[in-house]
């Protein structure tokens, strides 16, 4: 039985009725709200892409500039820790200005090691910081449901750690997942995401 085949004006207008739904597709997009854009754009995992990195390299840049991190960083007295972040931690915080935006940081410093002690850890910090973990609440809008705080844990020189799925750890960290920073930080008091106190809860 022979097979029909299509003719070569059929097939014309079959490409040239695909190039203009997906000509049609592209003008819809780039004339629609920003808001829309903006979700088209999100398909991706919530966090950990190349915009989030990059700000949390100016970040880290702006944390070693008020001695927040880094070989001159300040050291506060350390305490006891809890997972997921050590055995022993030490916070700072403070107003720190980023790309232009000033904002409240929390700096937790992450100290492990096998019967570590508070005092083990003020002798010798360096040998025992495991990673740094960072809030900064960053411009209005950047995240409203959860304050707009951005979320980022470096390893002690500065880099992003990545989580076992090979993704950044910054920017709007496991958001809408059952664990991790933001769903850990949620039930703090004052529903600031702080668990120190209730200063900037809005």
């Amino acid at each position: 039985m022979n097979t029909p085949h299509a003719s070569p004006l059929r097939t014309a207008r079959r490409r040239a009725w695909l190039i203009a739904a997906a000509l049609l597709a592209i003008s819809a997009l780039a004339l629609a709200p920003a808001g829309l854009r903006s979700v088209a754009r999100a398909a991706g995992p919530p966090f950990g892409n190349a915009e989030d990195v990059a700000f949390a390299q100016a970040l880290w840049q702006q944390l070693q500039q008020a001695l927040l991190v880094g070989p001159q960083t300040i050291h506060t007295t350390p305490y006891k820790g809890t997972e997921p972040h050590g055995a022993i931690l030490e916070t700072l915080e403070r107003e720190l200005s980023v790309n232009g935006h000033a904002g409240p940081v929390l700096v937790k410093k992450n100290y492990v090691g096998k019967n570590l002690s508070k005092m083990e850890v003020a002798n010798h910090p360096d040998r025992h910081l495991n990673s740094i973990t960072v809030m900064f609440r960053r411009e209005a809008g950047y995240d409203p449901q959860d304050l707009d705080w951005f979320w980022v844990k470096y390893n002690p020189d500065g880099s992003v750690q990545k989580n076992p799925k090979g993704i950044a750890m910054a920017g709007r960290v496991a958001k809408g997942a059952p664990k991790g920073c933001i769903a850990c930080h949620t039930a703090a008091p004052g529903h600031d995401f702080v668990y120190n106190h209730d200063r900037f809860a809005r």
